[in-house]
């Protein structure tokens, strides 16, 4: 094939395997070679409608087969892929259409309301799902294979826009291949394997962390439009799920489910958290089960698996993020440049295969973080043990200075996680007369419980050090989270 990209995959694998089933939608399933088809007639039809090498086609809607077919379809023709948060406000969504240059825009029925504001705001052509079956049956099924090379970009995944706008970051089929050869490696999935995709596939690691790789080794798709932590209990027995990834929120809340206790979790084999700090308690809780529960480090930028936990590393490395990946560098690096030595913070540099070609049109962004030598600065913080594994402190931005000392807010939450009347917390910095900053600690309660501020630190004491305890406590009903699931810590220093 001339097309090296990951839109020739849905042709690769119907050669190979087209009667397996490749997806499972609300009971509906679906052979690689019914979804090679579609495909094929799409990316046709998207040709009729002037979509040509290297333009944008966007795709809008909870986890649905259309999502996959759209991606492959784009690919197909030479196309870049650009998958949106259906989170966003119409102006947000407007921003990365016209950002991205998007030619087309494909939506579901849930966000048909802000696809008609859409279509007022943005040179786009927009399809609905109505029209997007019409252009599938009407499309022709003949072969396509235009010429991709593995450097082109492939795919647009738009940053959440926490400190600014969203940037594009621009990941090329070759970032995407070799992300998912790491994955492959560190998880080491098999032909039959079952993986329920719950988390939304606009982001990076659900998409490239649990969708594709099944997909290059023939396994069959659970998509589940919206997360449910009932349905997912449920959805693990029924279709004997041997695989799935999600982050730490979401698997707090598939343990505190009413099913939790008496499901049938036999036939899961690997599950990974990733997304944000993994609390040692969560830990413990799927570990009580019997089950291997996996972690690691990534961002968006580095499409995005860095480090990885994996299952045979022993019990004492638990909670850290691993080492790097097989085919990915990393150094942990002073202020000045220099490595950081084991135990010391540092910055998390990222060097490999899988980081991404820039931020889309954003060269002075693209510059402060890439270096000419292919280094990627990530903002994030970490330490070094004597064996290299890291552990992820915080993001730099969120780090507390106070009276010289630099506090790390996952330290203090990681403990306060273990409090069985806690069921969420962030730890954030507040101005302080005397100390320039201290920490608070923002904490929702779990259904039921009580607990008081002083009992909360007084717990601190004694498992970190002095310093590093919040000055104060507040009580809320939930933490703001991106859609990715991260606590956004930005609107809780106004608590």
């Amino acid at each position: 094939m001339r097309n090296q990209g990951i839109g020739s995959w849905a042709a690769r694998r119907a050669r190979m395997s087209p009667g397996r089933t490749a997806v499972i939608h609300e009971g509906r399933e679906q052979t690689y070679a019914c979804l090679y088809d579609r495909v094929t007639r799409l990316a046709r039809a998207l040709a009729a409608v002037g979509v040509r090498p290297r333009d944008r086609v966007a795709y809008l809607g909870p986890n649905h087969p259309h999502f996959l077919e759209t991606m492959f379809a784009t690919g197909t023709l030479g196309g870049i892929f650009v998958p949106l948060n259906i989170r966003l406000a119409a102006p947000e969504l407007a921003y990365i259409l016209r950002d991205s240059g998007a030619r087309v825009l494909i939506h579901s029925p849930t966000h048909a309301g802000i696809a008609a504001e859409l279509r007022s705001e943005v040179d786009t052509t927009v399809v609905d799902f109505e029209s997007y079956e019409r252009m599938v049956t009407a499309g022709s099924a003949g072969p396509l294979d235009e010429p991709v090379d593995q450097d082109e970009v492939g795919m647009i995944m738009y940053t959440s826009g926490t400190t600014g706008e969203p940037k594009g970051v621009a990941l090329s089929h070759a970032n995407i291949v070799w992300n998912s050869l790491n994955l492959l490696i560190d998880v080491d999935l098999a032909g039959d394997e079952v993986t329920l995709v719950n988390a939304p596939m606009f982001h990076v690691a659900a998409l490239n962390q649990t969708v594709l790789p099944t997909f290059l080794k023939g396994g069959t798709l659970v998509l589940d439009s919206a997360f449910d932590p009932g349905r997912t209990l449920e959805l693990i027995e029924r279709h004997r799920v041997t695989y799935l990834f999600g982050v730490p929120v979401m698997f707090q809340t598939i343990a505190a489910a009413p099913g939790w206790a008496g499901a049938d979790l036999s036939s899961v084999r690997s599950l990974i958290c990733g997304g944000a700090p993994v609390p040692a308690a969560l830990i413990d809780t799927y570990t009580a089960r019997g089950l291997t529960f996996l972690q690691g480090y990534g961002l968006t930028e580095t499409a995005p698996g860095v480090l990885f936990l994996r299952a045979h590393d022993g019990p004492d490395k638990v909670g850290s993020a691993g080492t790097p990946c097989f085919f990915t560098d990393v150094r942990v690096a002073r202020p000045d440049g220099a490595d950081a030595g084991a135990g010391e913070p540092g910055e998390v540099l990222v060097h490999g295969p899988n980081v991404m070609t820039g931020y889309w049109h954003k060269p002075d962004e693209t510059a402060a973080v890439l270096a000419d030598d292919g280094w990627l600065r990530t903002g994030d913080v970490a330490v070094a043990d004597q064996d290299g594994y890291l552990t992820i402190r915080d993001r730099i931005k969120d780090m507390i200075i106070s009276g010289g000392e630099n506090i790390y807010p996952a330290e203090g939450e990681d403990v306060l996680y273990r409090h069985p009347a806690v069921a969420e917390c962030a730890v954030i910095g507040v101005p302080d007369e005397r100390w320039g900053e201290v920490g608070r600690a923002v904490v929702v309660l779990r259904e039921g419980a009580g607990a008081q501020a002083a009992e909360l630190l007084d717990f601190l004491t004694g498992k970190i050090a002095r310093y590093k305890i919040p000055k104060s406590v507040v009580f809320v009903n939930s933490l703001p989270r991106s859609g990715s699931g991260k606590v956004l810590k930005g609107p809780l220093r106004g608590c």
